[in-house]
This record gives structure tokens, sequence and C-alpha cells, in this order.
């Protein structure tokens, strides 16, 4: 006889007949699955009337990780922040139809190459015309809305859970980047100009251009953080999911519990860290860990880029001024500042 059972994190199978127990685990090798009722979550008072969907179950979803789909909190906020969403990516893309004179076989083939540009130098901060910047500035404006709606949303969701917001913060360091490159230094510099295109190739040639008329962007010292950050918080979570896919077999998924017994998959977990490396961190301070290098990227790569053209011009130069880089040999003769170049426009 075998029987399935039910557990917080995985399923139990008993072969009463081989007189074995085999067990399978909920991870994303998991053949097995558990079908139980639909859950609705807990109950947030009054605003419960405002989750919407049936719940629904999807094999596949049940594979990768929880099989059960809805119900979904939209709420006005979330309502609102699609709605502004939605505005904003169909100005984009109607734009760049637009732009290949509405053939949708160009469309498709040049996609990755197709923008909506920002004004010209000329329009400072003023307001364009509309095939001139003003799409961009109105495409910006309602994309813009939408993050911040989400943001809102994302926030009071977890308040009424009774959650700690940290992903929200941590949702606020992105937008602060997104901010940063779209409407504070353009802000500062005058110019709508300095801003990103909308675009895949576009926005990616842009940070080329950028990088090489401020003296490569390599040498900004919170571009260096951001990068380490980054590559950080990769190791991190890295290490840490691995960690506890390793010890998933101890039921090491189950943090909470684990944490407050000997001879568990955290022990083990811990003492792998400690034997390997000398120290370990504990359940919790290993999600702090990740979570500040992760959000420390956005935060000092703004920074950086806010720094740039509005407090340092060139920051090859500067790193040699501040002895990061040595000087090249003056093979070519003395490197010059472009900015400077009689005849350059700003």
């Amino acid at each position: 006889m075998v029987e399935l059972v039910a557990q917080p994190s995985r399923v139990a199978i008993t072969d009463e007949s081989e007189g074995a127990i085999m067990a399978e685990y909920q991870n994303l090798f998991t053949q097995v699955q558990v079908h139980a009722p639909s859950f609705p979550g807990v109950s947030v008072g009054r605003d419960d009337r405002e989750r919407t969907g049936t719940p629904i179950h999807v094999h596949l979803f049940g594979r990768l990780g929880d099989a059960q789909v809805g119900p979904i909190y939209l709420g006005w906020f979330g309502l609102a922040s699609l709605i502004c969403g939605f505005i904003a990516f169909e100005i984009i893309g109607l734009n760049m139809m637009a732009s290949v004179n509405w053939d949708p076989i160009e469309f498709v083939r040049q996609l990755f190459w197709l923008a909506l540009e920002p004004p010209a130098p000329h329009y400072g901060l003023s307001i364009p015309p509309l095939n001139e910047g003003g799409w961009w500035l109105m495409a910006g404006f309602f994309l813009t809305t939408s993050i911040l709606l989400w943001w809102v949303r994302m926030y009071r969701r977890a308040r009424a859970l009774g959650m700690g917001t940290h992903v929200a913060w941590a949702f606020a360091a992105a937008i602060w980047l997104y901010l940063v490159l779209g409407f504070i230094r353009p802000v500062l510099m005058g110019s709508w100009s300095e801003a990103v295109p909308f675009g895949i190739f576009p926005h990616l040639d842009w940070t080329a251009a950028f990088s090489i008329r401020y003296g490569n962007l390599f040498y900004n010292p919170f571009h260096m953080l951001s990068i380490a950050f980054l590559y950080g918080s990769t190791l991190l979570f890295a290490m840490h999911g691995a960690t506890i896919l390793a010890v998933s077999r101890f039921g090491g998924e189950r943090e909470i519990e684990q944490i407050v017994d000997r001879g568990t998959a955290s022990e083990r977990a811990a003492l792998f860290w400690r034997w390997t490396m000398g120290f370990n961190a504990s359940m919790e301070s290993i999600h702090r860990w990740a979570w500040w290098f992760a959000v420390l990227c956005p935060l000092t790569g703004g920074i950086g880029i806010l720094l740039t053209g509005t407090v340092v011009d060139n920051w090859y130069l500067w790193a040699v001024k501040h002895h990061v880089a040595p000087m090249y040999p003056a093979v070519f003769g003395t490197v010059v500042d472009p900015a400077t170049v009689q005849g350059v426009q700003p």
C-alpha cells in the first residue's frame, strides 16, 4: 500500500510492502505534487473583498513551485498602476510603429533597434512638440506614475499582512536609479536630452556613449561599488540558495522550525560554512547580508550617475588626479578633456 502524505514542504511516500520510507521534496525537480483545496490567504479584514479571481491549479507551475494561481489583490492603486503602465507602453510602442511607417514586419524585424528618443538639447527642460520629444516626456510621466503607484501598493499590502516593508524599500532602491537616469540628473543638467531613450539596444548605446563622453565610467568609484555589490549579491544569493537546496533532504527550507533544533539542516549548513570558511551566518543574518548587497547596487550606481557631468566631467582624469589610475604614457601627447575642446557642444 502506498500512502501520499502532505507536509508543509514535502511529500512523503510510505511503502509498507517493502518496509521502506522514500521521500520526494517540493523543489524544481519534484515529480510528485500535492493537490489540496485552494487557500485564499490570511484575512486582512474588510480589504478581503479586494481579492479577485477564483484560484486555479496549474500542473506545470507545480513542477516549479506552488501550483495554485490566485486570488490576487489588485486594489485601486494596483489598477491605476496597470492603467498608467499600459498607456506608457502604448505610447512607446505606437511611436516605434510610426518610425517604421506602420509596417508590422519591419516593426518585428527592427524591434531591438527601435527607440523613443528624448527631446533635443536646444529644448532644455521645456515641453517640446509631441514628435520632437513630447511623446517621450508623456511616456516617462505615465511610466513613472505607474511604478510609484505599484510601490505604494506593495508597501500597503506588506503592512496589511503585518509584514516588514523590506521588499518595498528594495524596490525603492531600483526606483532611485530609474529616477536618477530619467529625471533627477537631466533636471540638474538643465536638459531632457541627458535622459535615457526608451528602447532595447538604443538604451545600451546611450550607456556606452555616456561612458565615453565622461572619460570611462569604470573609473567612477561609485560605479566600482555598484559592480562590487552586484557581483557580491549574486554570490551571496547563490551560496545561500545552494546551501538550503543541499540540506532540503533534512527540511532545510523550514527555516524557523530549524533554528531552535540541534542536528538539523540549519546546523549542518552552519557547520559546513564554519568548516570551509571559518565563519557562518545565521538564518536571519544571511538574508540581511544579501538584502543589503542587492539594495546597495542601485543606490551606489545612482549616486555615481548623479555625480557624472554635475560634479565630475571626466572620470579618467579624476582617477589620475586622485591616484586611482596611472597616467597613460605620453605617446600621443597630453590627454585633453573632450569637453574643453573648442566647438564641442555641451
